[in-house]
């Protein structure tokens, strides 16, 4: 079933090959009637297979000049900012590296679209990193909650938030806001915690590493969405979002690291020794985060559909895929 939105828009996903915008490719190919781009930075990995339908542009966005010849050329209606560094654990060894990165390519985003393309609209993606240290009082999290934010990542995230709700009261540009709480599924990466326990017990399968599993902080507890749910959150707020105003995206719902790794465990087809490793402990972690997606739901009507089990699941055949690939 195809989705006709706004007369079939042209889209332009910054970091079309990462986690979150390969599965953003992949929806609006499949349920939309829209024209898809990208920008790419290294290898086209997940979308390799959707080359012949998409529009791609290699290229580094850390220059101004490279940002408006791809909008001058692209001609946009919506741009899905997707493209940063995405790893708190990776901000705690360069934070600067973190900042500049991330906020030096979305002010080339904005700059440009104000250059070029006044009239586009641009979902700016912040992180629900940015709420921070919160307490069991600030439960759920909705979006009048205080930035308490605990690392230079979430830091990168506040000022890319902010610098969104600036370009829009200084340059009247259409951007909505939007704060994603954890989302997990298949493509991601190791450094986030499903993908890790996932991508471990896929090697000790295949006996690519001794059947034992490192793991950090099994109490902490967080509000997982599947990334598929996530891009049609992103959809429907560029389309229904309203201009400068910033939108939770959550299942409301929190689970125990614990849960996780239970629930992967179930799944093995081999016994998995479960140990932990001092390494992986964040030097700040908050022990429960729930997201409160009032304002999204009552704005557009979404709300997540695939359970997590589903998304456990799909992520573990992924890994199983990419190890077996691998060993060959």
């Amino acid at each position: 079933m195809v989705l006709v939105l706004e007369g079939g828009l042209k889209a332009l996903i910054t970091g079309i090959s990462g986690f979150v915008g390969s599965h953003l490719a992949e929806y609006l190919l499949a349920a939309t009637d829209w024209q898809v781009a990208g920008t790419v930075f290294g290898p086209y990995g997940s979308i390799a297979g959707l080359s012949d339908r998409i529009q791609l542009y290699p290229a580094e966005l850390s220059r101004l000049d490279v940002m408006t010849f791809i909008l001058d050329q692209a001609k946009p209606d919506a741009i899905f900012h997707l493209a940063a560094q995405p790893l708190v654990s990776a901000s705690r060894y360069d934070p600067w590296g973190t900042l500049e990165t991330n906020i030096r390519v979305q002010l080339n985003v904005l700059e440009g679209v104000a250059q070029v393309c006044p009239d586009c609209r641009v979902l700016v993606v912040g992180s629900s990193e940015e709420y921070g240290l919160v307490s069991a009082e600030d439960l759920p999290i909705d979006e009048d909650t205080p930035l308490r934010p605990l690392s230079a990542y979430a830091l990168s995230k506040v000022t890319q938030d902010l610098m969104g709700l600036q370009y829009y009261l200084t340059h009247r540009l259409h951007v909505v806001r939007v704060r994603p709480f954890n989302h997990i599924g298949p493509r991601q990466r190791v450094g986030f915690v499903a993908s890790d326990f996932a991508s471990q017990i896929a090697a000790a399968e295949l006996g690519l590493q001794p059947p034992t599993m490192q793991v950090g902080n099994l109490a902490a507890r967080r509000d997982f969405c599947d990334v598929r749910d996530v891009v049609r959150a992103y959809v429907m707020l560029i389309t229904h979002g309203e201009p400068g105003v910033v939108y939770n995206v959550g299942s409301g719902t929190s689970h125990a690291i614990q849960d996780l790794l239970d629930a992967l465990l179930r799944m093995s087809r081999v016994p998995i020794e479960v140990r932990i490793d001092p390494k992986r402990m964040r030097p700040s972690e908050v022990p429960e985060v729930i997201c409160d997606s009032t304002r999204i739901h009552g704005q557009t009507g979404w709300q997540p559909t695939i359970p997590i089990e589903q998304s456990l699941h799909d992520i573990l055949e992924y890994w199983r895929q990419e190890q077996v690939a691998a060993a060959k």
